[in-house]
């Protein structure tokens, strides 16, 4: 993006003079939307584990495989992600409410509990995750207070034996067998 378009995005985002959400508005109307639950992964520049929670990873497009995540600038892992090249981003099954509420919790060894493999590049992912995908980081974006981090997929795993783990109004839930017709 061209330092014009990013300077209209600010003034933009910026504009108070119109009605809009307040922030308690705004959380009601996604607490209603369900959203998948990934955990994403690293390593630093000095080699130390980082991970943490995140519902808000869209896919962008798949020719060529992009995804996306949102990252606060004030959470303690932009700093390892605002460098990082690579990362792993794995979608939890619905047996791993634990797994996402360990990588949403700070202060805390996320990895010391286990659960997780260091694939051949270093990216750890985690274990009996639906799916994992390995990316090289393609663009940071400042949006608001975040960062819209998009990812080049290059390598992925899936498995067709568990289910995937969904977030929804402030609860965790599981997918069962019935579908929408």
């Amino acid at each position: 993006m061209t330092a014009e378009v990013l300077r209209a995005l600010d003034a933009d985002l910026a504009q108070q003079d119109e009605v809009q959400l307040t922030p308690d508005a705004y959380k009601e109307v996604f607490r209603r939307h369900p959203a998948g639950v990934a955990v994403v992964t690293l390593r630093d520049e000095d080699d130390r584990l980082v991970g943490f929670t995140a519902t808000s990873v869209i896919s962008v497009s798949a020719a060529p495989p992009l995804l996306a995540f949102s990252l606060a600038s004030t959470s303690s892992s932009w700093g390892a992600v605002s460098a990082a090249r690579t990362l792993a981003i794995s979608f939890l099954s619905g047996a791993q409410d634990d797994v996402s509420a360990r990588f949403a919790t700070s202060g805390i060894d996320r990895f010391a509990a286990g659960g997780w493999t260091a694939l051949p590049s270093g990216e750890p992912v985690i274990d009996g995750a639906v799916s994992w995908v390995r990316g090289r980081v393609v663009q940071r974006t400042p949006v608001g207070g975040s960062y819209l981090v998009s990812v080049r997929a290059l390598e992925h795993g899936t498995t067709d034996t568990v289910t995937p783990l969904v977030y929804h109004d402030r609860t965790y839930h599981r997918i069962g067998d019935s579908t929408a017709i």
